[in-house]
């Protein structure tokens, strides 16, 4: 048995406090919950209309769950004493501890001490408004919400949000989802929201899961809670909010500048399978679709409308998006063609024009031959008119045939409406019965789409490893930075491909460098982080007297100069930067590289170990990639070289994660089949009291 599994589907509710702890009484009540409810007060003999008790120890029993709504010091005193009564476990309402230490240097006290005082008890909180089980209808939540009480037998979905508010907005929807459970995760200062989702996907009642997420309570919980959801097939939706932090900021490196925590907290969650959406409205039309659906199985859509209008918005929707509308093969065009007339362009999205309007048996052919085609998700575009002023009538008829077309095919399919408004409330219950998804808005309704089918695609793939956190936890105070030269020794010590090159003191011994080295060769200031910034590197000096000239300009920009052989035959410059993340460690970044590296922000961040396949991936998703392909004519890349040196290099940071801040290699030169890739330019930041 789960540690919450009392507190999350108790039998008995205690309930301490004044006028939050009479709604929890009252909500309770009014939802039915079967069990027993007791209320504990000091002074009062009834609290909403059921007998109090004088405190913990004259209950009539260890309660399953309790609702602790007093202030904060003498919540640690209840939750002590439910503690050594036996108690399931409690919902902490009070503010005042944790989240207050900027302010209140008590705060911080006052935690440790309610978690002490729990114990093994488990406590959600504090600083939250707990918990709503719409399954059986227990809850310890001290407001209104909007919810209703799933039926007999019904299932929904969990969420766990990190604000109460939200979560009550949430509750408020009327776009027809049906919620299981409801949690507020406040201060996480002893059970965290991993723990927490956990728990609540365990419920055969639950099919899947909605995070909002402030920061994660721990790595390997979350990893946790993914294997688990993965292996009771619920999916996982995320809105991990932070993308407007800035970034963090940039020590030295063009890593630092790209690599913010954001970008960490996306890569693990695409790692865990656990699909990202960026508003509520999609976290709300994600959770819909899967407790229909489930995850998809590829990300092949078809739309059919009656209107060019909506057909050319629903193309554009999915432009910059891995969900598409695959062009119909010619047979299958054939097939929808032949149901109607000669006047209709098939397409997909498809414009069925209003010549079948209304005609049952007509759009039942026609959409029974278009879901024909093998998607993974079939949608219909269908506002309806306002029931206070029009009638829907010709409108059920769309929905039986498109019903019909479904279950033929035995297919997924979703109604979507342009405008949330015009899909009422009151009809999303009928639909679902129906298996048709009603999907409230393109946009929200392709995020949905995405979503399902990312998750599918990642329950198909091999469960990554574990993230490697040896390196995480917070930065030293005090860095060194070795200069390029005494950072590529040691890139060269680890055996990555890193060009021959020799320190030199003057323009004399940079002569005698480059002629030992061959020409052409770069000439660099040693000791300058940003060297094209200042113009602190020549590049492709074929002979003495120009290596003379650019040593001569370049000695007063640093601490002397290094020379090296040039890269030849290079396809395009890639940026392979690392930077340690307090909770995640060592966390790299594959991009297009150069100068432009933060004018295009072509990246894409991965949690480390990375497999090759990772590091492929990871590759071809940029912008860049095409050129590795050989575009338009040019000379294809020597991929696999790439990846051998990407894959090289985040080994090396892993075997020194503990001394490694950042390491930037800007740019990683991929040259030609057959020539390897290159360390064109390296800096490397260690960590406090390090040595080169």
């Amino acid at each position: 048995m789960h540690k919450l599994e009392r507190l999350l589907r108790p039998k008995s509710i205690a309930v301490f406090g004044g006028v939050q702890a009479a709604a929890v009484v009252a909500q309770s009540i009014k939802m039915g919950f079967a069990g027993e409810i007791w209320p504990a007060h000091p002074t009062k003999d009834v609290v909403a209309g059921r007998k109090a008790y004088r405190s913990v120890a004259d209950l009539p029993g260890a309660p399953d769950a309790a609702f602790v709504g007093v202030n904060r010091h003498l919540t640690i005193e209840v939750i002590k004493a439910l503690a050594e009564r036996g108690a399931g476990g409690a919902v902490c309402f009070a503010a005042g501890f944790l989240e207050t230490e900027a302010y209140d240097e008590d705060g911080e006290r006052l935690q440790s001490e309610l978690v002490a005082a729990a114990g093994q008890m488990p406590i959600i909180g504090p600083n939250c408004y707990g918990l709503i089980n719409y399954a059986d209808g227990a809850l310890l939540w001290p407001d209104q919400h909007g919810g209703i009480r799933l039926e007999e037998g019904g299932k929904g979905v969990a969420i766990i949000t990190q604000s109460s508010n939200i979560a009550i907005n949430m509750t408020m929807q009327k776009r027809g989802l049906p919620i299981a459970f409801l949690m507020t995760a406040g201060n996480q200062a002893q059970t965290g929201l991993s723990e927490m989702a956990l728990g609540l996907i365990e419920d055969e009642r639950v099919t899947a899961l909605g995070l909002h997420i402030e920061a994660f309570d721990s790595v390997a919980g979350f990893e946790r809670l993914a294997a688990r959801a993965r292996e009771l097939k619920k999916p996982i939706i995320a809105m991990k909010v932070g993308r407007s932090e800035q970034a963090r900021q940039a020590t030295v490196s063009h890593t630092a500048s790209l690599a913010g925590s954001d970008a960490a907290s996306g890569a693990f969650l695409r790692r865990l399978g656990i699909a990202r959406v960026d508003s509520i409205p999609s976290f709300i039309e994600a959770l819909k679709l899967l407790h229909i659906t489930g995850p998809l199985p590829g990300y092949k859509l078809s739309s059919m409308s009656c209107s060019g209008g909506e057909a050319s918005v629903m193309a554009d929707s999915a432009e910059g998006r891995w969900v598409n509308f695959p062009v119909l093969n010619d047979t299958h065009r054939a097939h929808v063609k032949s149901t109607l007339g000669p006047l209709v362009a098939v397409a997909n999205p498809l414009d069925y024009h209003t010549f079948i309007w209304n005609n049952e048996p007509a759009m039942t052919a026609t959409f029974t031959a278009m879901v024909s085609g093998g998607f993974d998700l079939n949608m219909l575009v269908l506002d309806f008119p306002r029931p206070d002023r029009c009638s829907v009538t010709d409108w059920w008829a769309t929905l039986r045939a498109f019903e019909s077309a479904l279950k033929t095919n035995k297919a997924h399919g979703a109604i979507v409406s342009s405008l949330p408004e015009n899909l009422p409330e009151e009809y999303t219950a009928e639909l679902m019965a129906r298996g048709m998804v009603p999907l409230f808005g393109i946009s929200e309704a392709m995020d949905a789409a995405q979503a399902a089918a990312f998750i599918g695609w990642a329950w198909r793939e091999p469960q990554a490893q574990p993230v490697d956190t040896s390196a995480s936890g917070a930065a030293g105070g005090n860095h060194s930075t070795p200069d390029e030269a005494q950072a590529k020794a040691r890139l060269i010590k680890a055996g990555l491909p890193v060009p021959k090159g020799e320190r030199a003191g003057n323009a004399v011994e940079a002569v005698i460098s480059s002629m030992a080295l061959g020409f052409p060769v770069a000439l660099k200031a040693l000791g300058v982080t940003h060297k094209s910034e200042v113009g602190a590197v020549s590049l492709n000096l074929k002979d003495a007297e120009s290596v003379s000239t650019a040593a001569h300009d370049l000695l007063p920009l640093g601490t002397g100069l290094y020379v090296e052989r040039m890269v030849r035959d290079g396809v395009a410059e890639l940026i392979v930067g690392f930077t340690r993340d307090p909770m995640f460690g060592a966390v790299m970044t594959l991009g297009t590289g150069g100068v432009l590296v933060e004018l295009l922000r072509d990246s894409v961040t991965l949690m480390l170990p990375a497999t090759r396949d990772d590091i492929e991936a990871a590759l071809r998703g940029l912008k860049l990639f095409p050129l590795l392909e050989g575009y338009r004519g040019r000379p294809k890349a020597d991929l696999a070289a790439a990846i051998d040196a990407i894959a090289g290099i985040a080994g090396f940071v892993q075997e020194n994660a503990g001394e490694i801040e950042e390491l930037d290699i800007n740019p990683l030169i991929v040259c030609s089949e057959g020539k390897g890739a290159w360390i064109a330019d390296a800096l490397l930041v260690l960590g406090e009291n390090k040595n080169v």
